[in-house]
């Protein structure tokens, strides 16, 4: 089981890897919208703030996300770690009931490009 350091780090790395994008992907993960990503494994919830292509803000919760926030996700830690390192993709991840991403439908839209 994925760690909640090895989690944050994870996190760290997709905001990393957003900001770090060209092209298409810049211009999808430049949206300024509220963030959770509950970890149903940990019991606990990453929030923060997409916001100027990297995921900033984010604090640690434990439990469900205190809040809406704009785009939620749901996995486990392990989830989580395997998406970032390549070794899940999130379409199948997605179909198959292990990642749920709820949001709104322009937001799903735009977000379908780094997804």
């Amino acid at each position: 089981m994925a760690t909640v350091e090895e989690c944050r780090e994870a996190l760290d790395q997709l905001s990393r890897n957003m900001a770090g994008a060209e092209g298409d992907v810049r211009k999808a993960a430049a949206m300024d919208r509220s963030l959770t990503c509950h970890l149903t494994d940990l019991a606990l919830t990453f929030s923060g703030r997409l916001r100027d292509g990297r995921i900033a803000d984010v604090v640690e919760t434990p439990g469900p996300p205190p809040a809406k926030a704009d785009i939620r996700l749901t996995m486990t830690g392990d989830d989580l770690v395997a998406l970032v390192g390549g070794r899940l993709n999130f379409a199948s991840a997605w179909a198959a009931g292990r990642v749920r991403l709820e949001a709104g439908l322009r937001d799903l839209l735009r977000l379908r490009t780094l997804l």
